[in-house]
């Protein structure tokens, strides 16, 4: 498996991992600058020679893993008898300087109503870096033309047509996903609202409405529901910046990406409540 591919099937597993690549070689050395090896929590793809090189690269690279750290960092090898080592003796003559850059779980974002404010937003949100899911229960709303806008997209988009319980998608999001909610329906709002607070693996909850909205759901949360204030304030409403008050889908969408993102720099490097994947 190429590295590319590597890096690809990290991704999709959504799994955090470091790319460490042979950065520059002086003299002898096992492989040539630019050899690249992918390591995830448990698997490694492709070689930079072997040896205690690879072996403290990848001792490193998990600990990098483990600690969910963000920033890229250099080792430095001589490849001479003289060194102490950790994994035995290479005495190619030669120095070499490896770079290892992690790979960290990308963000999820699951809009549920992919309106006029949803595609204005989902559209902000396709050039970042990140997994977003697009649900709604009007299959004319998710249609290739439609979402024709979002061809270019820097995020992987997946769309779910939910005709009768959109609700059911949040069990199937990723952990840590920030959860928008913004449909057509105020029954399906509310439904959704009641659902998410049942999923404890997901990240934000933001509820696009007015505060008469808000209060007829806080209190059908509380006695039909059973959620107490403590489990209903997990839920954000309004969502968006406050001193941005424009009542265009645009504008709406500029201010939700934008709270959103401020979300996202609270929440540090680890999207994914540091998880690990099932081994």
């Amino acid at each position: 498996m190429t590295w590319i591919a590597a890096v690809a099937r990290l991704r999709a597993r959504r799994e955090s991992g470091v790319l460490v690549t042979v950065a520059t070689v002086r003299g002898h050395a096992p492989r040539d600058a630019g050899a690249k090896l992918v390591v995830g929590h448990t698997e490694t793809w492709g070689s930079i020679g072997g040896g205690n090189v690879e072996a403290v690269a990848i001792d490193r690279a998990r600990e990098m893993i483990t600690a969910s750290e963000a920033e890229p960092e250099l080792l430095d090898f001589a490849l001479n008898d003289k060194v102490t080592n950790q994994h035995g003796v290479q005495c190619c003559g030669g120095t070499v300087s490896v770079l290892l850059e992690p790979l960290p779980v990308v963000r999820a974002v699951a809009i549920f109503g992919v309106g006029h404010v949803g595609l204005e937003l989902a559209r902000i949100l396709a050039r970042q870096d990140l997994d977003l899911h697009l649900v709604d229960n009007r299959s004319d709303m998710l249609n290739e033309e439609r979402l024709g806008v979002l061809a270019d997209a820097v995020a992987q988009v997946h769309t779910h047509h939910t005709p009768l319980l959109p609700e059911e998608v949040l069990a199937r999001l990723p952990r840590g996903t920030h959860v928008l909610i913004m449909t057509h329906d105020h029954a399906e709002d509310a439904a959704l609202c009641d659902a998410a607070l049942r999923t404890d693996h997901l990240g934000s909850i933001g509820l696009i409405g007015s505060a008469a909205k808000w209060a007829r759901f806080r209190k059908r949360l509380a006695t039909e529901g059973g959620h107490d204030d403590t489990v209903i304030d997990r839920i954000k409403t309004p969502i968006g910046l406050a001193d941005i008050t424009g009542k265009e889908p645009a504008t709406i969408a500029v201010s939700v990406a934008a709270d959103l993102l401020r979300t996202f720099e609270a929440e540090g490097a680890d999207p994914s409540g540091g998880a690990r994947p099932p081994l």
